[in-house]
């Protein structure tokens, strides 16, 4: 793709699932990758697979619910050029009835869905906005779009990251930034089997299986592709949008 090759780009929750093989893609289109993880030896795995197959990536331990965390992350990658590409993929959730919950899980999942990707906006931007050019695609999901029975509260974050998105698209039209979402629909990563478990997690599961029209769930691999498009030089013209990506479980108009 036009105008990846050479810039540097910032993934969140880069360790494994969707995270590393966004991570695995830019290094193939030539960008230089700073993986951010909580887990730092996911994180060394997946910059460890992009130098291995001739790309150039780093590997940073940060906790995107911690501000000095992800300013400290942010600054030592500043100190080597300037941030083109900020993809906030970092994401986690349990299923439960939200009357089955508690504010101890409402914390939790608030602060890793959505004061995470404030954190990494407000440490990354304002170089994104003093240079004059900036890219930001933030992982939300359907079940902000629409609904997902057992994730309540990780709707209302993933449906506030939208809107947000939105909002600094418009924001910063003119600075040169330019934001948009992707939508992931039901995906096998770690996260999700960590999900599905118990039986209330499975029968949601199974049942989504189900209700995609491609009969499958979507594979890591599926979100790369549209990523690095609406990073690069090609999505110039682009801003503000959600693109779902989940075989046709969600279809907007």
């Amino acid at each position: 793709m036009r105008g990846l090759r050479g810039k540097r780009a910032i993934v969140t929750g880069g360790g494994s699932g969707i995270g590393r093989e966004i991570c695995k893609r830019f290094g193939e289109e030539g960008s230089e990758v700073f993986v951010f993880d909580i887990n730092a030896a996911g994180a060394e795995e997946t910059a460890r697979l992009i130098r291995a197959a001739g790309g150039e990536a780093h590997a940073h331990r940060v906790d995107i619910t911690d501000r000095a965390s992800v300013d400290a992350g942010v600054a030592e990658v500043e100190r080597g050029g300037v941030i083109d590409i900020l993809v906030n993929n970092a994401g986690w959730d349990e299923i439960k009835l939200f009357l089955d919950s508690d504010v101890d899980l409402w914390k939790k999942v608030i602060d890793i869905n959505l004061y995470g990707p404030l954190h990494m906006h407000h440490a990354v931007l304002p170089g994104m906005v003093r240079n004059g050019r900036g890219r930001v695609i933030n992982i939300s999901s359907d079940a902000g779009r629409v609904d997902s029975s057992g994730e309540a509260v990780y709707s209302a974050c993933k449906g506030g990251l939208i809107s947000f998105t939105k909002t600094m698209a418009r924001e910063l039209a003119r600075k040169g930034v330019v934001l948009n979402a992707v939508a992931p629909g039901p995906t096998d990563t770690p996260l999700f089997a960590e999900v599905a478990k118990g039986e209330m997690g499975q029968k949601i599961a199974e049942g989504l299986k189900r209700a995609i029209p491609m009969h499958r769930l979507a594979q890591p691999t599926d979100y790369p592709g549209i990523v690095c498009f609406l990073a690069s030089d090609d999505a110039g013209f682009i801003t503000g949008q959600v693109i779902s990506v989940s075989g046709g479980l969600s279809m907007h108009g």
